[in-house]
């Protein structure tokens, strides 16, 4: 391997949706850094086979404002 080129891999702590925290070694953020994630297999539909609408943004309420005359059913 070439010296210098490669990206930092250090120790971060993993928050899981649910609290569970572990700890990895990654080249995100800094030494010591906790990534908390928004979505992940205990609460993605993938992994849970529940459908369940995740709107961290606002364009779930956008959408639903700007198609309301429509009367789409949305819940």
């Amino acid at each position: 391997m070439k010296k210098g080129i490669h990206p930092d891999y250090h120790e971060i702590t993993v928050v899981m949706t649910d609290g569970f925290s572990f700890k990895t070694r990654s080249t995100w953020g800094m030494e010591g850094d906790v990534m908390k994630l928004d979505i992940d297999s205990k609460s993605h539909p993938a992994w849970t086979g529940v459908r369940q609408l995740v709107d961290t943004g606002g364009q779930l309420a956008k959408f639903k404002n700007r198609y309301q005359s429509f009367g789409l059913k949305t819940s």
